[in-house]
């Protein structure tokens, strides 16, 4: 899959795949064009990504071939065991969770979890969790509090499921709940965006004692397509709307709605899994190093002042 501000690196590469191709074929010596063209993909790289619009950034999150939770889980963790149900109603595959091993410390992960192709996108619900969804994860955050692990969560989901059956089975309430919960757990608690954050949906795993999102990722009450939809009554001024929203992780850590930034390979976190795996796993590590150097009592008091500090304003009268 190629964005369209991608077209213009593809077209090169695909020359540059020529090129080397009839080097081989013919026995040519074509390095020295060979290098001329690399050094000019990648400058054009460089400017390219390092000065991408809001909304392609909101694209870039989207692309069909970004990691998704598991495929980061897997790469972080060691002897990784995901658990299932919440108990009550079902056990909803949009949102994942389960222990696993971080340089010799056990750790609960939870995400929700997008699909590649369409059975698996109808199997995982597009990564839209029901409300058995967000009771499955505060489950398996008080599994973890019990036992004194901490929480890592990986937010990437366009939304709660808003279907009637979710509604009527509470789905405002399973996520106010996981709200009121997280404010209070006493273990460490550490939540990425690694793709889309949208609204409530996003927010049912993300209150944190630290909370980053990767380079190309968003953060907003609302997508910019509905945004769009709901002021210009089409989708036709996305690209407006993403502007207004201000909803990068620049924007983000601008008012100190989060704590940092994770830096992705050049062209998304897509283009090297490994790198980007060992990048987050690194920032884990350090973010844990930090806050096990608090007692539970301060992590829970800082966290919640760094939440009810945010959009409060002061006014000179």
């Amino acid at each position: 899959m190629v964005l369209e501000f991608e077209k213009p690196i593809a077209d090169l590469e695909l020359k540059l795949q020529e090129m080397k191709d009839l080097a081989k074929g013919r026995d040519v010596d074509l390095s020295a064009d060979i290098q001329s063209l690399e050094e000019k993909i990648q400058i054009l790289k460089k400017e390219t990504f390092q000065n991408l619009t809001r909304w392609q950034r909101v694209q870039l999150s989207r692309h069909a071939d970004r990691p998704y939770a598991l495929d980061y889980i897997y790469e972080i963790s060691n002897d990784f065991v995901e658990l299932h149900g919440d108990r009550n109603v079902k056990d909803d595959k949009a949102m994942i969770g389960g222990l696993g091993d971080v340089d010799g410390r056990t750790v609960m992960f939870i995400g929700q979890q997008k699909g590649r192709n369409t059975k698996q996108r109808q199997e995982r619900n597009f990564g839209m969790a029901n409300p058995e969804g967000y009771r499955k994860a505060l489950r398996l955050m008080k599994m973890a509090e019990k036992f004194g692990k901490p929480i890592v969560t990986l937010i990437d989901t366009p939304g709660a499921f808003p279907g009637l059956e979710a509604e009527e089975r509470g789905q405002g309430e399973a996520i106010a709940k996981n709200l009121k919960e997280m404010f209070k757990l006493k273990v460490p608690v550490i939540c990425i965006i690694i793709g889309e954050g949208a609204s409530g949906g996003a927010l049912g795993i993300a209150i944190g004692d630290k909370v980053y999102m990767l380079e190309n990722t968003w953060y907003s009450v609302i997508s910019p397509e509905s945004c769009s939809s709901i002021l210009w009554r089409s989708w036709d001024y996305k690209e407006q709307a993403a502007e207004a929203l201000k909803l990068t992780a620049s924007d983000m850590l601008e008012n100190k709605l989060i704590d940092g930034i994770i830096p992705e390979p050049l062209g998304g976190a897509h283009k090297n899994l490994k790198d980007m795996s060992q990048t987050i796993k690194e920032k884990i590590i350090e973010a844990l190093g930090e806050l096990d150097k608090l007692k539970p009592e301060k992590r829970i008091d800082a966290r919640i002042d760094k939440f009810c500090s945010m959009g409060v304003v002061n006014e000179n009268k």
